[in-house]
């Protein structure tokens, strides 16, 4: 159990990192079907509708997508001690 506590930082960074480097081309293939299928802006998009402001609005996307990540991030992640 010790073990897995002191990964779980390290697991978190993976998650981060995996997280920054997928958001871009994800984050836009999702708003491009959102606009082709619902014909949802790009402004509407990212602000959840002028919800949130767009700087805000990227942070929660980021978020959004740390999930999968960490998801991803649990399984490739080696648990097995040195």
């Amino acid at each position: 159990m010790r073990f897995v506590l002191k990964s779980l930082p390290r697991m978190v960074v993976m998650a981060a990192l995996v997280d920054s480097a997928l958001f871009v081309p994800l984050g836009g293939i999702l708003a491009l079907l959102s606009f082709a299928l619902f014909g949802v802006p790009l402004q509407s998009f990212v602000t959840f509708g002028g919800f949130v402001a767009a700087p805000q609005g990227l942070i929660i996307w980021w978020a959004v997508f740390l999930v999968p990540s960490l998801v991803y991030a649990a399984y490739m992640m080696p648990w097995h001690p040195k």
